[in-house]
């Protein structure tokens, strides 16, 4: 199975699947897919998402989306929905030691300021070369 699909496949998925490798299957030639196919993958996108359900089902990403919008519907965002909280609890810095605020400036116009609190300098390093290296 390809690497983009990470998490196992929705059981209607596999279903649709299935279907569209038998038809691939037994077409003669590179003809059309048939309505019925193009009807139930769009039905799909309602639930998986246009990106998901392209990879799933083997189609092109934005000849689905083309179809799901003709049918008046909005294409939902691939990304399942969030399962867990929207936010991380940081504790409160203690305001002992040494201190410093900097500014990082990249060369392609993104700036980054920075306010530390009981930093080391290879901290400070290893913060400047991640910036710089975009990663």
């Amino acid at each position: 199975m390809r690497a983009v699909l990470r998490r196992e496949l929705a059981k209607d998925l596999l279903r649709a699947r299935s279907r569209f490798e038998a038809w691939r299957q037994q077409r003669q030639g590179r003809g059309r897919i048939p309505r019925r196919l193009w009807t139930l993958a769009v039905r799909l996108v309602n639930t998986h998402g246009v990106s998901r359900t392209a990879v799933a089902l083997g189609l092109d990403y934005y000849s689905l989306k083309k179809r799901v919008k003709a049918t008046g519907h909005q294409p939902q965002s691939s990304d399942p929905p969030s399962r867990g909280p929207a936010f991380v609890e940081l504790s409160a810095p203690i305001a002992l030691g040494k201190q410093c605020v900097f500014e990082l400036n990249h060369g392609a116009g993104a700036s980054r300021r920075v306010r530390l609190m009981g930093y080391d300098v290879a901290e400070i390093e290893a913060l400047a070369r991640t910036f710089w290296n975009g990663e």
